[in-house]
């Protein structure tokens, strides 16, 4: 590939890198949160680095998500501005798309934010926070598969794939589980 073309397009190369990162990072962090959650691997104590494991994973997912959008804002092939990666529907580029980007941008924000604030919310109130992991996870593969140009490439599709069915099976376990429980 010409330098130039490299160079002319690298911002673009960076929002595509970017986003598929972010959106590998908080799958895999939807997914080790329930393999935690689940005590699938068993139930006696664990160490604590896999819980900051967990939390790794959703801190770098939020890193790359805000790679991804100030990637976007520097490319010159679609413009976008402030607005368009803050506000759902103000993108003249793919709205629906951009704007399932825009809020599982908010979703992460709002989970990574009650990871953070953990130790001085209610339980309760984590809890049901936590839960919008679901939608961080739905919005992201949505925008991810609508708005992505590599959503087509076998690798791309075969990954979300994966990812889909690992976080339905670990659900489906988890509800059973507390349904057996009870």
């Amino acid at each position: 590939m010409n330098t130039a073309v490299v160079h002319e397009q690298l911002w673009w190369f960076i929002a595509r890198s970017g986003g598929i990162v972010a959106l590998a990072l908080s799958a895999a962090s939807v997914v080790w949160g329930l393999l935690l959650s689940t005590k699938i691997a068993g139930s006696k104590p664990r160490p604590a680095w896999l819980l900051d494991l967990h939390k790794f994973l959703g801190a770098l997912s939020v890193v790359f998500t805000a790679i991804h959008v100030v990637a976007l804002m520097l490319d010159s092939y679609v413009s976008f501005g402030l607005r368009e990666v803050l506000i759902p529907m103000a993108s003249a580029w793919k709205p629906g798309a951009v704007a399932w980007g825009v809020v599982a941008m908010y979703l992460l924000l709002a989970v990574q934010g009650s990871s953070m604030l953990m130790k001085r919310m209610s339980r309760r109130m984590w809890r049901i926070v936590h839960m919008l992991s679901y939608g961080v996870f739905v919005s992201g593969m949505v925008h991810g598969f609508q708005a992505g140009t590599d959503a087509g490439h076998p690798v791309y599709v075969g990954a979300s794939i994966a990812a889909i069915i690992m976080t339905v099976f670990l659900t489906a376990y988890r509800v059973f589980s507390s349904w057996r429980g009870r």
